[in-house]
């Protein structure tokens, strides 16, 4: 069944994933499309910069921000005054949840896209979760997927009342980094207008040593692609 005039709201941090999430959404026909991002303390505000150029290359209906304080819970790396951990192979990556976790990020950004799907009687929400190269986080899993998707549909007029249903969709969640960089270039996908890093500089210059600048890295060494992400110098 084609897409067309059946719209979409598609979370975007700016970053490789939910861009390529964006324009899998394009694909498949969703339109119009509103992209949601959030400014919620983060310290990698640049990410916002990234989110805004990526939504007028791709000639989104509506960009919005979001702004929510999430630094007044902290107890994350990028909400709090705590290390952004770096130079970490992938074992070290794998041992433990990293302190890079938001506590109940996704979880709170569903909640917000929910609303505005609701509101604008929308049923069909994107989101560039990853099950494989996914840092440990435990809001990036399917088994949280399906469980918000239930609850989404058991707390809304629009699905209780009006029969609509809401589908939560993750495109990528299966694939690996290499997999979704390919499936990008496929779609035309300009990756120099995304930003993954959790600690650049005042001039947006990703650092190349933290946890996501380290996958994203080895995502397009794998995937044969050039890596157009601008590092600080002697990176």
């Amino acid at each position: 069944m084609s897409n067309e005039q059946h719209g979409a709201i598609v979370l975007s941090s700016g970053g490789l994933d939910s861009t390529t999430c964006l324009a899998i959404a394009r694909a498949q026909g969703f339109t119009p499309i509103c992209s949601l991002s959030f400014d919620y303390g983060q310290r990698h505000r640049y990410e916002l910069t990234a989110a805004s150029r990526v939504a007028a290359a791709m000639n989104v209906l509506e960009h919005r921000v979001v702004t929510i304080d999430l630094r007044q819970f902290g107890r994350s790396a990028l909400t709090d005054d705590l290390p952004v951990p770096k130079r970490r192979d992938e074992s070290a990556m794998a041992a433990d949840i990293p302190i890079t976790y938001v506590p109940a990020r996704n979880t709170i950004f569903l909640s917000h896209a929910l609303a505005l799907a609701e509101v604008r009687g929308i049923g069909d929400i994107f989101i560039g979760v990853n099950a494989v190269d996914y840092s440990g986080y435990p809001d990036c899993r399917p088994e949280f997927i399906a469980a918000f998707e239930a609850m989404a549909n058991l707390a809304t007029e629009m699905s209780t009342a009006k029969g609509k249903r809401l589908r939560i969709h993750t495109p990528l969640i299966r694939m690996s980094k290499a997999e979704i960089i390919r499936r990008g270039v496929e779609l035309s996908v300009d990756y120099s207008l995304t930003h993954s890093c959790y600690d650049p500089d005042d001039a947006g210059r990703a650092c190349g040593e933290c946890d996501s600048c380290s996958i994203r890295r080895r995502g397009f060494a794998s995937a044969g692609v050039a890596d157009p992400t601008v590092y600080r110098v002697g990176c």
